[in-house]
């Protein structure tokens, strides 16, 4: 009796996530691929259709609010600087304060620094020291993640001035960069694509 109540939440659970996964399936439309950029070999992918269509853009801000209502979060993360477009909007949905994680030099007052691995070198964030305090419920979002490096230095320097990450959320996950394992954190995307390596 066990093992058929067990096969049957497990049953429930897989056709909720495909539920869950088949209901975001419809952003796909707004998502195009432009190959060879920014250079040859790389698969750009590009949502400004979703942008210029207020009711799909609503609605994606709709399912993150839904997803976030309830969570307790103090203040909302935004990644320069197209985590800046969910962010924002985000933020006014659910009344919360945007902060924004800046790459360097780009914030004139007093900041925490953060420097981080790159494929292709190195980078830094920069956070206002004041801008989270002790203790907040932090949601950290962007648009994309790709190998989770500028999302796992950003969930640093919150931890540094004393937030805590709730999750990362983004618009689109690129499966197969392994960001999500390198990110070591809890995470949330609306549409997740298969790219190779």
């Amino acid at each position: 009796m066990q093992k058929i109540f067990l096969l049957f939440l497990a049953t429930l659970l897989s056709t909720h996530l495909t539920a869950t996964e088949l209901s975001h399936q419809w952003i796909e439309e707004y998502i195009a691929t432009v190959p060879d950029f920014p250079k040859v070999g790389i698969q750009f992918k590009c949502y400004p259709d979703l942008l210029k269509n207020p009711k799909a853009f609503r609605r994606v801000i709709q399912t993150f609010a839904d997803r976030y209502r309830g969570s307790n979060l103090d203040a909302i993360v935004g990644l320069d600087s197209r985590g800046f477009i969910f962010g924002t909007a985000l933020a006014y949905e659910m009344n919360l304060p945007f902060v924004m994680v800046r790459k360097a030099g780009k914030l004139p007052r007093r900041v925490e620094k953060i420097d981080y691995e790159l494929e292709y070198g190195k980078a830094s964030l920069e956070m206002e020291v004041d801008s989270i305090s002790p203790g907040n419920r932090i949601l950290i979002i962007d648009d994309l993640l790709a190998t989770g490096g500028t999302a796992a230095a950003a969930a640093k320097l919150v931890e540094r001035l004393g937030g805590e990450v709730v999750e990362v959320a983004c618009l689109i996950e690129l499966e197969g960069l392994h960001g999500r394992k390198n990110l070591k954190k809890p995470f949330y995307s609306l549409v997740s694509i298969e790219v190779d390596e």
